[in-house]
C-alpha cells in the first residue's frame, strides 16, 4: 500500500503539458500575505468570504497551529526563508542583512535555485530594504532581480478620498481602482506579472515562483467593491476589547503604525492604550475583512492560471501568512506583540496527488470571482482558458459565505446544503451528489504545532531535494541547515485519510490501470526508478506511522524599556534592552520578558522583568494572565526550564 502511494505521487507530478521538459521536478508556488490571521472561512470564521482561500484549502492540508518567530515583517520573513530564528539571524528590525550580520546563511529559493530551478521573486517576499540588501538578495536568490510593482510607492501617499472629495493618508481606504495613480493597486500588479511569468516560462526548467501578497496590510487600500461583502452593520465586534487582567506593561503593543494614518490622528487618542472608538473600530474590522477578500480575488487569478497552464498537477502550493494582525483584541492593534492573535497563521500546503484528487477534467483551481459584474476592478492579463466560479449579488445583500461553487435552489444561488450542487463554469457545468461532494471536500488538518522555520525543510523534503540538516549551536559559519523540522510527515500521514476515503478507480480521480501503466512505463528508466527509491526512502519511512513531534513551539519580540515608549512596537537594534521569550505548547502558552544586550545578541535569564501565562483551555482569547497567581507557581518552573531549553528540546 505504501508503495502504491508514492507510485501515485508521481504519476501525478510528471502529468506536465507537452513542451515541459522539466518532468521529473515539481515546481512550487510560494505564496506569502502580509498581516494575515487565520480570519478565513476555511479556519472557520464564517463571516468571511475567502472562497479562493477556501478551496485551496480543500485541496490542501490545513495547519490549525502555525506560528512565526517574530510578529514583525522583516525578521519573520528573514526567519522563514532561511530557516534560522532570529536569535541566529540577529535581525530584530528592519536595518541589517543577515549575510554580513549573522552569516552567508542559505535561503529557501537559494537552495532550489542551486538544484537547477528557475526562482522568481514578486511583491514582498522578503522584506525590501536593509534587511534584504536593497535587493531582495539577489542574485543569491533569485535567477533574475525580484519584481515591486511600480504603484507601491503610493503606500504613503495621500490618495484616500473623504466624503467632501479631499485626499488624505487614511488608514481606511476604499478606492475606486480608476482613480489611483497609474490606474491600478499593488496586488492587482503583482498577479499580472506572476500570472505572465507563468505563461511564459522556461519549460525546460522546473520552476520555484515566490509571489508576496501587500493585503490586509495597511492601509487598508482596496477596491471598494468589496465594502459590498462586508456591510457595516452585520460587522461583528471584537468579543474582547478590553485590556487584559495583570498585563505588564512590557507587553504591551501601543500600536503606533496606524496612529500615523490621518484618519486616526483625527480620533485624538491618548498614548499608549487609546482606545479606538467603537464605531471607527468597526470600519477597520469592516475594512481589514475587505481588503482580505479582495486579495483572495488576487490568489485565486494566479491559482486558475496553474489549471490554465497544465501546471496544477505537477506545482506544490504553499499559502502562508507572515503573522497575525490584532484587531481590537485586547483594546490592541496591528502585530509588534507575543499575543496568539499576533504570531499565528494560516498554512496551507497543496501537494499533488498527495493531500488533492483531479475532479476528472474540470480544472482543481476554478477561479471564484465574487465581482465577475463589475468591470474595471481587476488586472490586464487574463488567460481565455480560466474557469470562472461566479455569484451574482446586488449591492449590499448577503452572498453565499466561503464556498467556491453555486448551491443550485430553484435556480437562485443559495449556501444552503442540498442534495446536489452544481459547479458552474464558462464552458459548461457538472453536478455531484451530497455523497460525492463529501468524498471530494474532506479538509485534511493537521493539530500539531508547527513553526515558520518548518518551511524550508518541509518544501525541500516534498520535492525530493536535499532537506537541510539540523543546525548546529553555533551555527553561523554553517550555509545550509535549518532550526526547523519538515512537515512533511505530518502532511502525509493526513493525506491517508482522503486516500483511504476514494479509491483510485474513482471517477473523479486517476485510474488504477493508468497508475500501473506509469509504474511499468516509467522503471524500465534507471534514473526514473531511482527516483522513485529515493522518494520511498524520503517519504515511506516508519516516521508517517509513529511520529514524533515537538510539543512547543516559539516566539520572541523586544522592547527598549519596561516602560511604554514610541518606539516600543518596532525599537531598532541599538534600543533593544529587553526580549520577550514566548513558548505556546498545547495546553499553555508561557512568556518571560529578561534583559537582552544588543551587541553580544545574549539574553539574560536571571534578569527577568516580567512573566505571562496563559491557560488556553479557559482562556482561549488570552484574557487573562495568571503568572502571578501562587496556585500556578509549580507549572510556571516547569514551563521555565523548558523556555530556557528551547526548540532544540521541544
Amino acid at each position: 500500500m505504501m508503495q502504491l502511494k508514492v507510485v501515485f505521487l508521481l504519476v501525478v507530478f510528471s502529468n506536465t503539458r507537452v513542451g515541459d521538459a522539466s518532468s521529473d521536478k515539481v515546481n512550487v508556488l510560494f505564496v506569502v500575505v502580509d498581516d494575515l490571521r487565520p480570519a478565513l472561512g476555511t479556519y472557520g470564521d464564517r463571516f468571511m468570504t475567502t472562497p479562493n482561500i477556501d478551496n485551496l484549502a480543500r485541496q490542501a492540508v490545513l495547519f490549525e497551529h502555525a506560528f512565526v518567530q517574530q510578529a514583525l515583517c522583516g525578521p519573520s520573513r528573514v526567519s522563514f526563508l532561511t530557516s534560522r530564528r532570529p536569535d541566529t539571524t540577529r535581525l530584530y528590525d528592519f536595518y541589517s542583512y543577515w549575510r554580513q550580520a549573522a552569516g552567508n546563511f542559505t535561503t529557501l529559493p537559494q537552495h532550489f535555485k542551486d538544484n537547477g530551478y528557475t526562482t522568481l521573486s514578486v511583491g514582498k517576499v522578503f522584506h525590501p530594504g536593509k534587511s534584504s540588501n536593497f535587493t531582495d538578495d539577489y542574485p543569491y536568490s533569485w535567477s533574475q532581480p525580484a519584481y515591486h510593482p511600480s504603484t507601491e510607492k503610493y503606500k504613503m501617499a495621500k490618495v484616500c478620498p473623504d466624503v467632501d472629495g479631499s485626499l488624505h493618508m487614511n488608514l481606511v481606504c476604499p478606492v475606486r481602482v480608476s482613480d489611483m495613480p497609474e490606474g491600478t493597486l499593488p496586488d492587482i500588479q503583482s498577479t499580472d506579472k506572476a500570472i505572465q511569468l507563468l505563461q511564459h516560462r522556461d519549460r525546460g526548467r522546473p520552476f520555484f515562483l515566490a509571489v508576496g501578497y501587500h493585503k490586509p496590510h495597511i492601509p487598508l487600500k482596496y477596491p471598494r467593491e468589496y465594502l459590498d461583502l462586508y456591510p457595516l452593520v452585520k460587522v461583528p465586534k471584537v468579543s474582547n476589547p478590553i485590556h487584559p487582567e495583570y498585563l505588564p506593561d512590557v507587553a504591551w503593543n501601543p500600536w503606533t503604525d496606524i496612529r500615523e494614518r490621518d484618519d486616526v490622528k483625527n480620533l485624538n487618542l491618548s498614548f499608549p492604550y487609546g482606545p479606538v472608538p467603537t464605531n471607527f473600530s468597526q470600519l477597520i474590522r469592516q475594512s481589514y475583512f475587505a481588503a482580505t477578500s479582495y486579495m483572495d480575488a488576487q490568489l485565486g487569478r494566479l491559482l486558475s492560471t496553474l489549471d490554465s497552464e497544465g501546471l496544477a498537477n505537477n506545482t506544490i502550493v504553499l499559502f502562508v501568512g507572515d503573522h497575525g494582525w490584532s484587531l481590537g483584541e485586547h483594546q490592541e492593534w496591528s502585530k509588534y506583540s507575543n499575543y496568539e492573535v499576533a504570531t499565528q497563521v494560516p498554512l496551507l500546503v497543496y501537494v499533488p496527488g498527495v493531500t488533492s484528487r483531479a475532479l476528472g477534467e474540470e480544472p482543481i483551481f476554478p477561479f471564484v470571482d465574487l465581482l465577475q459584474h463589475r468591470k474595471g476592478w481587476m488586472g490586464k492579463t487574463t488567460s481565455k482558458k480560466r474557469k470562472v466560479v461566479s455569484f451574482q449579488f446586488k449591492n449590499n445583500l448577503d452572498v453565499p459565505r466561503s464556498v467556491v461553487t453555486t448551491e443550485m435552489d430553484n435556480g437562485k444561488a443559495s449556501n444552503n446544503s442540498g442534495k446536489t450542487q452544481e459547479l458552474k463554469y464558462d464552458g459548461g457545468s457538472i453536478t455531484l451528489t451530497t455523497h460525492e461532494r463529501e468524498r471530494i471536500s474532506k479538509q485534511l488538518r493537521v493539530s500539531e504545532l508547527v513553526e515558520l522555520v518548518d518551511i524550508f525543510p518541509t518544501l525541500a523534503d516534498l520535492a525530493g531535494l536535499k532537506v537541510p540538516p539540523r543546525c548546529s549551536e553555533p551555527s553561523n559559519n554553517i550555509t545550509l541547515c535549518t532550526e526547523g523540522s519538515s512537515m512533511a510527515p505530518l502532511i502525509y500521514r493526513a493525506s491517508q485519510v482522503r486516500q483511504r476515503s476514494m479509491n483510485f478507480g474513482d471517477t473523479y480521480g486517476i485510474a488504477k490501470e493508468n497508475i500501473l501503466f506509469f509504474k511499468r512505463r516509467r522503471t524500465k528508466n534507471g534514473q526514473s526508478s531511482n527516483r522513485i527509491r529515493k522518494h520511498k526512502k524520503l517519504h515511506t519511512s516508519d516516521r508517517a506511522q509513529a511520529l514524533q513531534w515537538k510539543s512547543a513551539v516559539f516566539s520572541q519580540y523586544p522592547r527598549p524599556s519596561d516602560v511604554l515608549k514610541e518606539d516600543s512596537d518596532k525599537p531598532r537594534l541599538k534600543n533593544i534592552k529587553i526580549m520577550g521569550y514566548t513558548m505556546r505548547t498545547k495546553e499553555f502558552h508561557y512568556t518571560e520578558w529578561v534583559g537582552f544586550n544588543h551587541s553580544t545578541f545574549k539574553m539574560n535569564w536571571e534578569d527577568l522583568r516580567a512573566t505571562e501565562l496563559y491557560l488556553r483551555d479557559k482562556d482561549p482569547f488570552e484574557n487573562k494572565n495568571v503568572a502571578g497567581f501562587k496556585q500556578y507557581a509549580n507549572l510556571i518552573k516547569r514551563l521555565s526550564v523548558k523556555l530556557h531549553l528551547g526548540w532544540r528540546y521541544a
